[in-house]
């Protein structure tokens, strides 16, 4: 694994051992990143379900001008915090150790323009909370024109609509796909 583009351009970067964490894989965040190029540069960028933090580090190496990376998992935050390290980040992110239901449903009171989701495949109500949450209750985290995509099993089908959440368009790639959602 490695980041695209940028600052960091070519750098690897580690994921965390075993099958409970899914990289989203170079292909994948170059298409992501392709689509959401004319965004990225100042934006406030939410990483949910964070892992090794690729897709988050991806943002910051484009110009990105913060970037929140969410994530519960101990093993996968030893990777995260040690890749943020291992580039020489040293400002312009903050890592909520905690569920992604929690920081949510939580009072800060930052306000994204974008947001990646990409729970482990095997949580798959974790598309409905999060989802839902920014559909709904969380709607208030979300800026003027601000984008949410959804990484998923091409096979798993998420809902058009999440409250005021509507899906815009959905790319296919392999055995995965993106689901962008505008508010509506």
């Amino acid at each position: 694994m490695r980041i695209i583009a940028g600052m960091y351009r070519s750098r690897s970067l580690s994921a965390p051992a075993g099958l409970a964490t899914r990289p989203t894989s170079d292909r994948l965040r170059e298409t992501l990143f392709n689509v959401v190029a004319g965004r990225i540069e100042g934006a406030a960028f939410l990483d949910l379900y964070a892992g090794s933090g690729a897709v988050g580090l991806e943002a910051l190496s484009r110009g990105a001008r913060r970037v929140t990376f969410v994530e519960k998992a101990p093993a996968a935050l030893k990777v995260l915090r040690g890749n943020l390290e291992r580039l020489g980040v040293r400002g312009g992110f903050h890592v909520h150790a905690g569920s992604v239901a929690g920081f949510l449903r939580g009072d800060q009171a930052e306000v994204f323009d974008l947001v990646f989701l990409d729970p482990p495949y095997d949580a798959g109500r974790e598309y409905e909370t999060a989802l839902g949450l920014l559909g709904g209750p969380a709607a208030g985290r979300l800026g003027p024109g601000a984008v949410v995509v959804a990484e998923h099993r091409r096979k798993q089908k998420l809902e058009d609509e999440y409250g005021g959440l509507r899906r815009a368009r959905l790319l296919e790639q392999g055995d995965a796909a993106l689901s962008f959602y505008a508010v509506a």
